[in-house]
């Protein structure tokens, strides 16, 4: 029998529509008014949702305070860089590693919990280190953020490329963000997948029958942190700055609402399109009025109580309406045509 890993296959249509689609934006995004710092962000989205996801979606472990990983990614990658080392690579890594070691220390003390303890404990870690951010002025820069975080140019031992502009980054980002998916895509596919998705069927059920439990959802909050801390690092890169608000309670929700929209319970491309669904709402709603934040919400909201499961549920079950009505043809003139 094949084992999930070996069904899984490395590259998918879903996955290669949306590699296709972000790679060609250069080619027509000022076409359409659009600039190409928005298809950046947005990618950058994408894959903190992805990697949030790996808890929710996967092992369906609510965390609350997410942000506060993804903030201290982009801090880490400012403060490596002016107080360690101006390297890219370490930098970046660096950031990583520092974001996963913050996010083992949080998920030891909160994974023998389970459901809304779990959320509320994710919230008060969120919470502090969203204050710290704002207090340790020496360090942080307080209110005003970490600023003057260079594009520091990629080094390939034999060559060398500017990052300086929005789409010479763009095309950087976009080489991570096709590897981490791919490793995602893997990762969800595999026996270690498999047992996270027990365990968000039936925590209890999945210790019985020998996983342990603890070990696994702490694990998982710590790869979907060490995603989140490497899209804080992007994000630090294009911004050229990290700020508190990136770790707020709001902004935490914020990667919530876009894979719960996109429809993250149920399929592993949900926070894909929550994340372009919402940033494309942001700016087109904000360009149209101030409480743009207001009438997202209220569709959210509408979202949730109409189709739980999100825009990739809707599109699952147009699927499977129209494969349930299509028409059965007869073996016999399958082979031979009308008789």
């Amino acid at each position: 029998m094949p084992t999930a890993s070996s069904r899984a296959a490395l590259v998918t249509l879903p996955m290669a529509i949306t590699f296709a689609a972000l790679l060609s934006t250069p080619l027509w995004l000022a076409q359409v008014g659009l600039y190409q710092y928005l298809a950046l962000e947005i990618m950058i989205w994408m894959l903190f949702a992805l990697g949030y996801n790996l808890m929710l979606g996967t092992t369906g472990l609510p965390s609350f305070g997410h942000g506060a990983f993804f903030g201290i990614g982009a801090y880490a990658f400012g403060l490596l860089q002016q107080r360690v080392w101006a390297s890219l690579w370490f930098d970046l890594f660096g950031a990583v590693l520092v974001t996963a070691a913050f996010a083992a220390i949080v998920a030891a003390c909160i994974s023998h919990r389970r459901g809304i303890y779990y959320a509320l404990l994710t919230i008060a870690f969120g919470q502090i280190v969203w204050f710290v951010s704002i207090k340790w002025h020496t360090v942080t820069g307080g209110e005003d953020g970490l600023l003057n975080i260079e594009r520091l140019p990629v080094s390939l031992g034999v060559a060398q490329f500017d990052l300086k502009s929005n789409e010479a980054l763009f095309y950087f980002c976009f080489a991570l963000f096709a590897a981490v998916v791919i490793v995602l895509w893997r990762l969800v596919h595999s026996p270690f997948g498999r047992i996270l998705a027990a365990i968000k069927q039936n925590e209890v059920r999945a210790a019985f029958v020998g996983h342990n439990v603890w070990l696994y959802k702490w694990l998982s909050f710590v790869i979907a942190s060490a995603v989140a801390g490497l899209a804080g690092a992007m994000f630090a890169m294009a911004q050229q700055s990290a700020y508190p608000n990136v770790m707020s309670l709001h902004s935490s929700g914020f990667v919530v609402m876009m894979v719960l929209i996109g429809g993250g319970l149920v399929s592993f491309w949900g926070p894909v399109i929550g994340a372009l669904f919402f940033i494309l709402a942001r700016d087109l709603l904000g360009a149209a009025t101030d409480t743009w934040l207001l009438w997202y919400g209220l569709l959210f909201v509408v979202m949730v109580l109409w189709k739980p499961e999100g825009i990739a549920g809707v599109w699952q079950a147009w699927r499977r309406r129209a494969k349930h009505t299509m028409p059965v043809v007869p073996k016999k003139e399958m082979a031979h045509g009308p008789v």
